[in-house]
């Protein structure tokens, strides 16, 4: 049986989930959010030490201003309301992406949780906005860049130190998925941790993600735990 030791979730479905109700896209939006403790319970109660959700992506500011702004208040709201939870569950919180683009008050909201979470350990959980995989790599080799530029070192040093493992240690989140769950019925990554799930089992189901269940989710995780993982072997 594989050991999960890194969830990745891709929560698409909650606007098609409203449509098929007349209801508007931000219902839609709100019901995925309630979705997030059920997530965070499971893997609190299944030893699954760290979970990945793919909240908002680099591409989504390119949607209606009117949704980006609702989801952006979303945002401050389950940050706001997860807080006490968080730190009674001693859930370790951290924000992945380019968080420079957001408001002052979201940031210090996504640093006081960060903050006041960073010592606890049963449950990693890492929330991606204004995330994109490829941003995140290219940001990893400018971290590598700027701490050889500030070092005055020659290049051929710099392409030396430039190594799967130095760009790993310096994405946001260095571990690698083991299962890449994606619900809404699209079969595509969409460029959510393209480096972290090169390995990663995918899993996709038609279920749009305000009715995600747990039941369907301990399924797709014993699916997982009976694959043969080869990583190129045999």
């Amino acid at each position: 049986m594989n050991e999960l030791r890194h969830l990745g979730i891709i929560m698409d479905g909650n606007g098609r989930w409203a449509k098929s109700r007349a209801l508007s896209r931000s219902k839609g939006h709100e019901a995925g959010a309630n979705k997030v403790q059920m997530l965070c319970e499971y893997c609190l109660n299944n030893a699954v030490p760290k979970l990945s959700l793919f909240a908002f992506s680099t591409e989504n500011w390119q949607r209606p201003k009117a949704e980006v702004n609702f989801l952006l208040g979303l945002l401050g709201d389950f940050l706001k309301s997860q807080k006490q939870n968080f730190i009674n569950e001693r859930i370790k919180f951290k924000a992945i992406g380019d968080l420079e683009v957001f408001s002052n008050d979201i940031k210090d909201q996504i640093f006081s949780l960060q903050e006041a979470t960073k010592e606890f350990d049963r449950l990693n959980f890492n929330l991606a906005i204004n995330y994109g995989g490829k941003d995140e790599i290219i940001r990893a080799f400018k971290k590598i860049m700027q701490n050889f530029t500030q070092n005055n070192t020659q290049i051929t040093e710099l392409l030396s130190a430039i190594t799967e493992k130095s760009i790993q240690e310096n994405l946001d989140e260095s571990s690698d998925i083991d299962l890449l769950i994606r619900t809404g019925g699209e079969h595509r990554v969409s460029n959510f941790m393209l480096w972290q799930a090169s390995y990663a089992e995918l899993m996709f189901t038609p279920t749009l993600f305000p009715d995600f269940s747990q039941s369907e989710l301990e399924q797709i995780v014993m699916t997982y735990k009976k694959k043969h993982r080869r990583f190129g072997g045999l």
